[in-house]
């Protein structure tokens, strides 16, 4: 059976997304601290996430690590409009500050279900980062506190973005359309 993929077209490069990631660890290092936990969106952000903690440590910044495992695409190309909630935080934010990192925001649904979840948890303070936002009709709640990347309304792949499981491991962003 022949793979009926599109070949992937490079918007930006493995050179460029570094260049991205190392921006957003020296806008982030001085509003958090070695007892923040960042938290990344599994499954996607685990390439960003991976990225950024090393961008922050070799600025002199080692925070803790957790991951949330939210879902609401599956294998689709469009968010089914619900959350789900396959693993919860693994270590204590009582207090503490959090950033949640994720890779793409698209609706908001996983980041808002993330920052409610923290702060539930009782996280002291929230911040958010995402490696790239997409354009949006309407307003969405609430916005990134930290944005890499202005993505164009494209079906994104590569550095962790999929096409049904497929293409993540790509070291470029690339648009799948």
């Amino acid at each position: 059976m022949a793979d009926a993929t599109p070949t992937p077209t490079v918007l930006l490069p493995e050179t460029e997304v570094r260049r991205i990631v190392d921006d957003l660890a020296a806008r982030i290092a001085p509003v958090i601290d070695d007892e923040t936990v960042a938290a990344v969106l599994l499954t996607g952000g685990l390439w960003f996430a991976a990225d950024l903690t090393r961008a922050l440590a070799r600025i002199g910044r080692n925070v803790r690590f957790d991951a949330l495992w939210l879902a609401s695409y599956g294998d689709e190309q469009n968010s089914r409009g619900r959350i789900d909630i396959h693993a919860d935080f693994q270590r204590p934010i009582v207090g503490r500050r959090v950033l949640i990192i994720d890779d793409v925001f698209d609706t908001g649904l996983s980041l808002a279900e993330a920052v409610r979840i923290a702060k539930e948890k009782g996280a002291s303070q929230v911040l958010t980062v995402v490696f790239a936002k997409k354009p949006w009709p309407l307003p969405r709640a609430p916005e990134p506190d930290f944005v890499g990347w202005e993505a164009p309304n494209r079906f994104l792949v590569g550095y962790g973005l999929d096409h049904a499981g497929a293409l993540r491991g790509l070291p470029d962003v690339c648009a799948l359309d």
